[in-house]
């Protein structure tokens, strides 16, 4: 059994209780910036988590009122200025994977954001299952305020599928702060809530989510995603063939077994 609650990260903050793991950035004097290393250490973290038997729901929470800043200009953007092609793709790949170890861990992330949120931040919002925010989240995919492309970690793929392409253009193009109102109207936030309300509303939603069925939460996770490059005819056939996977877990029969007991059922992921 792997178990992730000892994961004692150096770049992030961590905590799991009750099958919830809460990560947070902790640079809150500089609105959380991403770093290489913090980076790097996200990915792994992902990449482990697809293991991690004691994590069924990750919530990655604001910290000091605001979610993420983005890319450091002094430790990011800076040195990239002087780094050969060679160098670059390497960083770009690397920022790839932190989205592909979120798409693949398995488990469902939903992002609590207040504040800031812009850059490599709304990346993130992005790349997790289901966010929910406060009336003062500033949302931006700002690459081309800083002379680079929209297409970044994903964008030009993920953004349009949540809040259609004219409005993806819009914000990949300008790379103008969305309102928390735009967000929740377009379909990119799921709720509003209070910033003293935010995260407890996230927790409580993920201690739902972990309390199952968490094996299928996976599959529809898998499928939500795997979806994306099939047509209906294949993905109808792909749902079939998941839905009888789910078909053979004990949680499919202790739901039967209470709705006959007329009785609310308790699932245990297997």
């Amino acid at each position: 059994m792997t178990t992730m609650a000892g994961l004692t990260p150096q770049h992030f903050l961590w905590q799991v209780q009750g099958g919830v793991a809460v990560v947070r950035l902790n640079r809150p004097e500089r609105k959380n910036p991403l770093t290489f290393e913090s980076y790097a250490e996200l990915r792994d973290m992902f990449r482990a988590l697809a293991y991690g038997e004691d994590v069924d729901v990750v919530v990655f929470a604001s910290n000091g009122g605001n979610f993420c800043s983005g890319g450091d200009v002094h430790d990011i953007i800076g040195p990239l200025v002087g780094r050969d092609m060679k160098g670059l793709l390497a960083f770009t790949r690397m920022t790839g994977d932190l989205v592909k170890a979120m798409i693949g861990c398995g488990k469902p992330i939903i992002a609590a954001i207040d504040g800031i949120c812009v850059g490599a931040g709304a990346i993130v919002a992005m790349a997790s299952d289901l966010r929910l925010a406060t009336p003062a989240a500033k949302t931006a995919f700002l690459f081309t305020r800083v002379g680079l492309a929209g297409c970044d970690m994903g964008a030009c793929a993920m953004l349009p599928r949540i809040i259609g392409q004219g409005r993806a253009a819009d914000l990949l193009y300008t790379g103008r702060v969305m309102t928390a109102d735009e967000g929740h109207s377009w379909g990119f936030f799921n709720a509003l809530h209070p910033a003293e309300q935010v995260e407890t509303e996230a927790l409580a939603l993920a201690a739902r989510l972990a309390a199952g069925p968490t094996f299928a939460h996976g599959i529809t996770k898998t499928q939500l995603n795997q979806e994306w490059n099939m047509g209906l005819e294949q993905a109808i056939e792909a749902e079939a063939q998941a839905q009888a996977i789910c078909m053979q877990t004990q949680d499919f029969a202790r739901a039967f077994h209470a709705f006959v007991a007329k009785e609310k059922p308790v699932f245990e992921g297997n």
